[in-house]
């Protein structure tokens, strides 16, 4: 069992998000997690399947190692996590300002914006 808690703890570290932020969007406390990630306590049932879904994990290498890390996810998944994710952001955040900024953008100012980055990325591919 202690191998899951080692991925406990490389997952959350991989997410780059403290104890406290992981163990709230599963519902436990940020000594919860802790104690997981120093195996004093082992992951239930269902805190297991709460980290499957919340953060998108296979579950057969949350369990036995097994990779991929994450499940595979269709590019509308993505964008729903990215979005569900931005939104739990403090307002004064640069990536909640910026899809804020985004969605008041017409067409016209879609297209100057893809011609925009169109440029920066042909640059880059130049080098």
């Amino acid at each position: 069992m202690k191998e899951i808690n080692a991925r406990i703890a490389r997952l959350r570290k991989e997410l780059d998000i403290s104890m406290e932020k992981f163990g709230r969007r599963i519902g436990i406390t940020r000594s919860s997690v802790n104690a997981l990630e120093k195996g004093v306590n082992n992951p239930s049932e269902q805190t297991i399947k709460l980290i499957c879904k919340e953060f998108g994990v296979n579950e057969a290498w949350i369990r036995d190692g097994i990779e991929p890390i994450f499940k595979e996810q269709a590019t509308d998944e993505e964008i729903a996590a990215f979005l569900g994710d931005t939104l739990a952001l403090e307002d004064d955040d640069f990536k909640k300002q910026l899809l804020s900024g985004l969605s008041k953008l017409d067409d016209d100012d879609w297209q100057v914006l893809e011609t925009v980055i169109d440029k920066i990325i042909s640059k880059r591919t130049k080098k």
